[in-house]
């Protein structure tokens, strides 16, 4: 219940005090409302000795929220306040406002206030008087219910693109970049210093939406081939001879850039079967999340997903998982023998423990939600290294994948990055759909996964 105290029941002395501990969601929060981006508040390398303060008004809010809802309380109205800030609210302080009632108006019904801020040390942080239109009718009433706040980050992608700081942009055939969403992809992942493009389409064609859109493309090598057929067949072989390292898919279609991939005289395979793999940054999920296979293997068999699984794992520790924990996803977590993925699970899970699949633990079948949920798992009984911690999601099907990756990306605010691996080289897989920070995160995972490929050339030849 919230009631007031109205202005005759006010009397000269009288307190109230509040006390909240300021947490990085309430400085997040604060400055998104705000609009106060004030690198003090919210850039911990920019603050000084690293040290995040709070913003000198969240301070101030809670002497608002002291005289609003305790006393006078509710039907207060603000007439003035003048504060003073002594020392900055460190995060993790614990701040206690106190407001004391110092005189009364009876003509105008207002009453000033004196307010005090001070820290869990007891050190003043805030000095001021308040002035308010008290109440004269009492009231008492149950307190609103508040909506439930979630502090959403994207800054998981940007993890990956400080990785690529040091290394050097990747030659990239960009196959086929005829519209202005493929082309300007490639554009700025150059100059965000990831790629090195080679655009290989018609070059007519791909000047004509460069100038349309205004996309410099003077620096880059356009090779000029007739058509999207053509587009695939070069940019496939430029990578196949080694002139570039990456592919990256333009405006053609997903179908008409792989049938060139898995052509066995003159593409890109390898002994491992193609998988594309999401890289999953959901905001409520302490670590990147990897989905396969969402895009490429529409009904995978159990010899398919052998490599999926180890593609998977390879890619998590070229993002700098040590031990992958695999879950092999099921629509229940037990074995049951007219589900066929929960069979194949038991048997990914026993070739994993006969060195068939190797750098990754593995458990399943796990029913998603204690796949992701340690408090799912621990209800259910279910005891694995596992459940509640999987960085990779190994999904039954391509619906199963790619439903659940889009769900992820459209209802809990996921960025997704996706590749395709088990070629010679990495290949980039882009949509029409996807934003600037999608993009950039899928080539920023093409040159770790190119630069580990590099690494592991040389230590062969060594």
């Amino acid at each position: 219940m919230i009631e007031n105290v109205t202005f005759e029941e006010i009397r000269i002395g009288q307190q109230a005090s509040l006390s909240r501990r300021l947490t990085m969601s309430d400085i997040e929060l604060f400055a998104t409302v705000s609009g106060d981006l004030n690198p003090s508040h919210v850039d911990e390398e920019y603050a000084v000795d690293h040290k995040v303060v709070g913003h000198g008004m969240w301070s101030g809010s809670l002497i608002s929220a002291v005289l609003g809802t305790l006393l006078p309380g509710p039907g207060t109205v603000y007439v003035g306040q003048d504060l003073r800030f002594e020392q900055p609210v460190l995060l993790g302080d614990i701040v206690t406002v106190t407001v004391t009632a110092k005189s009364k108006d009876a003509a105008r019904k207002t009453v000033v206030f004196d307010c005090l801020a001070a820290n869990q040390d007891g050190r003043t942080v805030a000095t001021g008087v308040a002035e308010v239109i008290a109440p004269t009718e009492k009231v008492c009433r149950a307190a609103a219910e508040l909506p439930q706040v979630q502090v959403i980050r994207h800054d998981g992608h940007e993890l990956m693109l400080k990785k690529c700081e040091s290394l050097p942009p990747v030659p990239t055939a960009v196959v086929h970049p005829c519209d202005e969403s493929s082309l300007r992809g490639a554009v700025e992942a150059a100059e965000a210093n990831l790629i090195d493009p080679v655009l290989v389409g018609p070059e007519a064609k791909i000047r004509s939406v460069a100038e349309a859109h205004g996309l410099d493309i003077s620096r880059y090598r356009i090779v000029d081939v007739a058509h999207s057929h053509a587009s695939a067949e070069t940019g496939v072989r430029l990578a196949r001879t080694g002139e570039c390292e990456a592919v990256m898919k333009g405006s053609l279609h997903t179908d008409e850039l792989m049938g060139e991939v898995v052509k066995k005289e003159t593409g890109l395979r390898t002994g491992r079967r193609l998988s594309h793999v999401f890289v999953m940054n959901v905001p409520t999920y302490p670590r990147p999340l990897l989905i396969t296979d969402a895009a490429i293997n529409i009904y995978p068999t159990l010899e398919d997903k052998v490599s999926i699984v180890q593609n998977a794992i390879d890619l998590a520790k070229v993002l700098g998982v040590e031990v992958p924990r695999v879950a092999i996803l099921s629509a229940v977590e037990t074995i049951n023998t007219k589900i066929a993925s929960t069979l194949e699970a038991a048997a990914l899970c026993k070739m994993a423990d006969r060195g068939q699949i190797t750098g990754g633990i593995l458990d399943g079948p796990l029913a998603f939600d204690n796949a992701i949920s340690r408090e799912a798992a621990i209800t259910k009984g279910i005891k694995s290294e596992v459940a509640g911690q999987a960085d990779i999601l190994l999904v039954p099907d391509l619906e199963a994948g790619n439903m659940l990756a889009k769900q992820l990306s459209f209802l809990a605010h996921a960025d997704a990055a996706g590749i395709v691996l088990g070629a010679r080289v990495p290949i980039i897989l882009t949509s029409r759909a996807d934003n600037v920070r999608t993009r950039l995160a899928s080539c920023a995972v093409a040159v770790l996964t190119a630069a580990a490929r590099r690494r592991g050339a040389t230590a062969a030849a060594e």
